[in-house]
């Protein structure tokens, strides 16, 4: 196991009903004035969106609104955010939403105080050292955003999806999550989701740092109980324990507990970003397209751990090489992401003829000639993997 600093300054307050309690959480913070950030209109319509209003009306917070973020947010958005900010003079964002939402107000809260371009810290070109305090009321589980100093922007320009990892400054100082906000989400939604969670958990599952028993099993747990409580939710929407097991779980996938001790992959999502950036794809459904192929890769060479994986997680009980398990237990996984309704392949994606040149191009521009924390990936093993994608 190697030595790691673990640091998780979010209060979560997890119920029925806790929305209502925003603008107490959030004037406890010391924010007097707060950019308000939501999607679409679904925030509207619930009701929750009037709700976390007037709860921060009444705890004496002033607001200002910015709505309409999309899925794969856009740096467009986070800008609009930043000037109405700075012209309002907020103190502090509260995110009403899922990860889209929650990534475009961590980059509002890190662009307010930063005197230069916001995205400087998105391509690397500065690191963050202040940022605006911020809230988050979780209506949809799945990007753990709302536990993580993570943030996933795009910029417009050459449409460059990158994801920004703090361990601090961005993870939010409060997180308010009400199951019964997921009662109505499409099943779509759902379903990719669940996938987006268990994506977060195997991208540090899969390591080449051994020694790490009680990580892998804390993992190992977490991956089934998101399996067995997806299977309740997908065939019972309204279940209240299987939302809330599924809401807690994407929040415990995400904000590093499953990281501890070891070195993580993230292949897997950084290949992902170039097929949702260049084709715009939801990002569940496009993860469930490139893990099993990435596995497959790793099952030819280097299956040790996908054959743990396939014997602890996926039950696989047979005699065999650790390939052979390994690629039972692939099996078994898409047949999981099959029955929520998912893609695992990219003409199920929606992507049938994948200019894969242009997204391997991409995917070392922007991570670097060589990639990969299980193991080492070049541009000739991308493509092989991008390949078992089709």
């Amino acid at each position: 196991m190697n030595n790691f600093t673990y640091c998780t300054p979010t209060r979560y307050l997890f119920g029925r009903g806790v929305e209502i309690e925003t603008g107490k959480q959030i004037s406890a913070l010391g924010i007097i004035r707060a950019l308000v950030v939501y999607g679409g209109g679904s925030a509207v319509k619930s009701g929750v969106l009037g709700r976390v209003l007037e709860s921060l009306e009444t705890a004496s917070v002033k607001t200002v609104t910015l709505g309409g973020v999309q899925p794969n947010p856009l740096d467009d958005k986070v800008r609009e955010g930043i000037a109405l900010g700075r012209e309002f003079g907020v103190d502090g964002i509260v995110a009403v939403g899922g990860g889209s939402v929650i990534d475009t107000a961590k980059a509002i809260a890190a662009g307010i105080p930063y005197d230069g371009d916001f995205w400087d810290f998105w391509a690397g070109k500065n690191v963050i050292s202040k940022a605006l305090p911020v809230g988050v009321v979780l209506t949809i589980p799945a990007a753990g955003s709302e536990g993580s100093g993570n943030s996933v922007i795009t910029l417009r320009e050459g449409m460059r999806k990158i994801s920004l990892r703090t361990d601090y400054w961005l993870r939010p100082k409060v997180a308010l999550m009400n199951p019964e906000l997921t009662f109505t989400l499409p099943p779509y939604q759902t379903a990719a989701g669940i996938v987006d969670m268990m994506a977060h958990i195997m991208e540090r599952y899969f390591t080449p740092t051994p020694e790490v028993e009680i990580t892998d099993r804390v993992s190992e747990g977490v991956l089934m109980a998101i399996m067995e409580e997806g299977r309740k939710v997908m065939a019972h929407p309204d279940d209240y324990d299987a939302r809330a097991n599924i809401m807690w779980s994407g929040t415990l996938a995400h904000n590093g507990i499953c990281g501890t001790g070891r070195v993580e992959d993230w292949t897997s999502h950084a290949m992902e970003h170039e097929l949702s950036a260049l084709y715009g794809v939801t990002h569940g459904a496009g993860l469930a397209v490139v893990f099993p192929a990435w596995l497959t890769f790793m099952a030819r060479h280097s299956p040790a751990k996908p054959a743990q994986f396939a014997r602890r997680v996926m039950k696989v009980d047979a005699a065999g090489s650790d390939m052979e398990l390994a690629l039972q237990g692939i099996a078994r996984l898409k047949d999981f992401f099959r029955s929520l309704g998912m893609p695992v392949t990219l003409a199920e994606l929606g992507v049938p003829d994948p200019d894969i040149p242009e997204l391997v191009r991409r995917l070392h521009d922007n991570k670097g000639a060589v990639i990969g924390g299980y193991y080492r990936l070049e541009a000739p093993q991308t493509t092989e993997i991008y390949r078992l994608m089709l």
